[in-house]
């Protein structure tokens, strides 16, 4: 199948400010790019790119101060099929994990382990290791927090996600990505397109989604504690150790995000 994705996104600053974005598309197996995501930016800027240290795609620019509009439009083929399932899947243990998969088990900004490592255990130690473990903790972050957008907060950490039982995709994200790392289970947080595709149309704004991936049998797999399903048609975008590491965007001074439009949708 054929997906149409892409934004419209317009900023203002009072006043010449740099700015670093996270908004290219990492196609994964099966997938490939029919139409670029080549961003345009009105009034026309210079853009530099490099990529950071979890392998995203980054833009550095520098807005003149003013309006400025960030777009792109682009077409990706994709199987159509749901993500795949490996319930045969196992754990590692800590010590055959590579120094850069054992970052995914540390402590982030809003990964806090150290205050859940007890529950964590509470909850799942008697639960079998592997893909099994994995769904259980979506299975409770999925019944545990009431989704609402009106609960939203920039600051809200997994341990706090855990004690208010609230939250938007997130904290979803972030409490299912700290209770796998309690359990020395690899886990990275990722922010993606993700359209209504093959599932009833949701009334709510199109907007980037927050999901994760744990590392079991020397590989990565898809996990979204929000959903808790298989999708079609997920696209990332980027991946690190919370949301502080893939911000869509991060301003090195004052700006206020003015209008945000996001679409990805099934070309029929």
């Amino acid at each position: 199948m054929q997906i149409r994705f892409g934004y419209d996104l317009v900023y203002i600053t009072p006043s010449p400010t740099h700015m670093i974005l996270l908004l290219h598309s990492q196609p994964g197996p099966g997938q490939r790019l029919l139409i670029p995501d080549n961003m345009l930016v009105d009034p026309p800027i210079p853009l530099n790119f490099y990529t950071d240290a979890f392998g995203n795609p980054c833009t550095r620019l520098e807005l003149p101060g003013g309006t400025i509009r960030l777009t792109t439009d682009a077409l990706l083929e994709d199987p159509g099929v749901p993500e795949p399932e490996a319930p045969w899947a196992e754990e590692l243990p800590v010590r055959a994990l590579s120094s850069e998969i054992l970052v995914y088990l540390l402590s982030s900004r809003y990964c806090d382990t150290e205050n859940l490592m007890a529950e964590a255990w509470r909850l799942f130690q008697f639960v079998a290791p592997g893909w099994g473990r994995v769904q259980a903790i979506c299975d409770f972050v999925h019944q545990h927090v009431t989704f609402g957008y009106h609960h939203a907060r920039a600051t809200r950490t997994a341990s706090e996600t855990y004690t208010e039982g609230r939250g938007v995709c997130r904290d979803f994200a972030h409490l299912a990505v700290t209770l796998c790392r309690c359990m020395n289970i690899p886990a990275r947080y990722c922010t993606v397109y993700l359209g209504d595709i093959g599932i009833p149309p949701v009334d709510a704004p199109m907007d980037f989604a927050a999901c994760m991936e744990v590392y079991l049998s020397g590989g990565w797999y898809m996990f979204d504690p929000r959903n808790n399903a298989r999708r079609i048609g997920r696209l990332m975008i980027a991946r690190g150790r919370d949301a502080g590491d893939v911000a869509i965007s991060t301003a090195f001074g004052p700006s206020t995000l003015q209008s945000f439009r996001v679409w990805t949708d099934e070309v029929r």
